[in-house]
């Protein structure tokens, strides 16, 4: 991540709810956009939209911003991509709180359960591990429950991302532990204590996003996170002083078993999904 992404995380409040017109909402809630009278041709074209939440900000004056994503915005899912012209800031009196039935309904209808994330820097030899897989990940016919993002080297994406509180988030990553490169590990770390199970050296630092930094920043955002796993390989090159593309042949021939062992874990997640909605039904 670039320094001046952390600076703009770090100049930003981040609460966990707003009040308005007497209804708590918070992320990942959904509103009806009433911009105020006045505005530009942009206002207009948003008055009676409906969004979902994805942040609420306080500046340094202490005043409350709602960042809202509009539901059919196709581009909703490009990361910092689509800044700014897919997320909007609104006063919270310019939005209203869709009744409660809404709400469940939507969250049914659309929201995934798991987040596969793909990390990494396709400029960095082995770095480029993680997004390798994702994009094969997304070839693949998944169910509705299940997300596939190639976040690259974005990581404010990934902490923001990790606000729509799935649950379980699969992360994929080059990831040293000594052993011989192409050695696929699954770790799931202790949320409460991540360091104890996934130290920071570990990790390739030159594709400048830590996952165990947006671990932190996606907690100290919103909360507690739900199940977090690491899939990750062990690196034989990171390309060098003047970086490299391509997989090294052990980390290339380590990309469809690290595909098999997602769809094994989202697999085994799913059934236990619905053997706990059959038990609930009893």
């Amino acid at each position: 991540m670039k320094e001046w992404e952390w600076q703009l995380l770090e100049e930003k409040n981040v609460v966990d709810h707003v009040v308005v017109s007497g209804v708590e909402v918070k992320t990942g809630n959904r509103v009806r956009l009433l911009p105020r009278k006045g505005g530009d041709i942009l206002d207009i074209a948003l008055k009676g939209q409906i969004a979902t939440i994805e942040s609420i900000e306080q500046d340094y004056e202490g005043k409350s911003h709602i960042c809202v994503v509009l539901d059919e915005d196709p581009g909703r899912d490009l990361g910092l991509l689509r800044q700014p012209g897919h997320r909007f800031f609104f006063d919270p009196s310019e939005v209203e709180a869709l009744p409660e039935e809404d709400q469940t309904a939507k969250a049914i209808e659309q929201k995934p359960r798991i987040l596969i994330a793909g990390i990494g820097n396709i400029f960095l030899g082995d770095d480029g591990f993680g997004v390798e897989v994702a994009q094969e990940l997304a070839r693949r016919g998944f169910p509705a429950a299940v997300k596939v993002v190639d976040f690259g080297i974005r990581g404010l994406d990934l902490a923001y991302a990790l606000q729509d509180r799935y649950e379980t988030t699969i992360l994929i990553d080059a990831f040293s532990r000594g052993q011989a490169p192409g050695t696929v590990y699954v770790v799931e770390p202790d949320l409460n204590n991540p360091g104890a199970s996934l130290a920071q050296g570990n990790f390739v630092e030159p594709h400048a996003m830590n996952p165990m930094n947006v671990l932190r920043m996606a907690t100290d955002m919103n909360g507690p996170l739900k199940r977090v796993l690491l899939v990750g390989c062990e690196p034989a090159t990171l390309g060098g002083e003047e970086g490299e593309m391509g997989l090294s042949p052990a980390v290339k021939a380590a990309v469809d078993e690290a595909v098999k062992i997602v769809e094994r874990l989202v697999g085994k997640i799913l059934d236990e999904g619905r053997t706990e909605t059959r038990t609930e039904n009893l």
